[in-house]
């Protein structure tokens, strides 16, 4: 469905504080949309060693993550090297993961491109690999013009052009941008915007998100396992984290506990939990993911350049990150 109402003249409300009637299309929306809580693990492309996607192990990723209780994947984050692939690519991978995922498991692809033309050709083209919403984060080459009402115009678009529910993607520790609050707001009305993956890890934003959109049926995402248990405390539904790469069940599991009520439970599990998080996130990145998927029995292998292979102490600090917490 190409949602091309009149929502094109809502940035101008938004930029001046003002908020549209939307009942009727909302209450239309609302019937169909999409519930996100669970976690999903934003998995890694392998690679040959000539650097081209390795489909084949892909697949038996695939395989094995089918065996532990996600509620979907996401495809094309950031830990999947998207910028360092091709569009083409990008969209093989989709198709790729939707033939091997089970029909009830949720396929979230990443589309975000800098421009919002290309955003919602790529979008178009991800809803038709078998994307069941797709991710979209922030512009940011431009970020000191990437205020409040040029977001709200760029994600307005591409969710009034897609054919599959929106999901803003707020990654500050990448694009230097944070969605700010009042755009966030101000799009949790779009009939098409389904909710917010926040990697930015402020729980008081996130609590406050969760608080200013209670009537619009936006689900927050927590986009890092080393804060899950805290945005879960704050009204979030589920969490995108790296680590679900890797210690999957145990993220599933402290998704259990803290939705269930088992807190003493919870906080013991999420504090084994932040150290190794940490180091497959902020501290070594996207390297130290795929050496750390490689030690738990998962196809991870070497990243596209230009990023490069752990040192041999990354790798040591990497050990112990986890070795410390009881994992290996």
């Amino acid at each position: 469905m190409l949602l091309s109402r009149s929502w094109r003249a809502v940035s101008v409300l938004l930029s001046e504080g003002l908020s549209p009637a939307w009942k009727q299309t909302r209450n239309h929306a609302a019937a169909a949309r999409l519930d996100l809580r669970g976690i999903y693990p934003p998995i890694a492309t392998p690679f040959t060693p000539q650097e081209d996607v390795d489909f084949q192990k892909l697949e038996e990723n695939l395989q094995k993550y089918a065996k532990i209780p996600f509620r979907g994947l996401v495809v094309q984050g950031s830990n999947g090297e998207y910028p360092f692939l091709t569009e083409e690519e990008r969209v093989e991978v989709v198709k790729a993961v939707r033939r091997s995922l089970p029909a009830d498991k949720l396929l979230m692809a990443g589309s975000g491109c800098e421009s919002t033309k290309a955003t919602i050709q790529l979008t178009q083209k991800m809803a038709a690999a078998g994307a069941d919403a797709v991710l979209v984060v922030t512009p940011c080459f431009y970020k000191g013009k990437m205020n409040s009402p040029a977001l709200v115009q760029h994600f307005t678009k591409v969710a009034d052009n897609s054919p599959v529910p929106v999901v803003l993607y707020s990654v500050p520790a990448n694009t230097g941008l944070e969605l700010p609050l009042d755009a966030v707001m101000g799009l949790s009305e779009h009939p098409n915007i389904l909710g917010l993956k926040d990697s930015g890890g402020d729980i008081t934003q996130i609590g406050l998100i969760v608080h200013k959109t209670k009537t619009q049926d936006f689900q927050v995402l927590a986009g890092s396992a080393g804060f899950l248990m805290a945005a879960y405390s704050v009204g979030a539904v589920g969490g995108v984290c790296a680590l679900a790469n890797v210690l999957g069940r145990e993220v599933c599991e402290l998704e259990h506990l803290c939705v269930s009520g088992r807190l003493e439970e919870a906080r013991a599990l999420q504090q084994r939990l932040i150290e190794p998080n940490a180091a497959v996130t902020r501290k070594l990145g996207v390297p130290a993911l795929k050496q750390a998927m490689e030690w738990f029995g998962f196809h991870g292998g070497a990243c596209r350049s230009p990023l490069q292979p752990l040192t041999e102490a990354e790798t040591q600090q990497l050990r112990r990150d986890f070795c410390s917490n009881g994992w290996l």
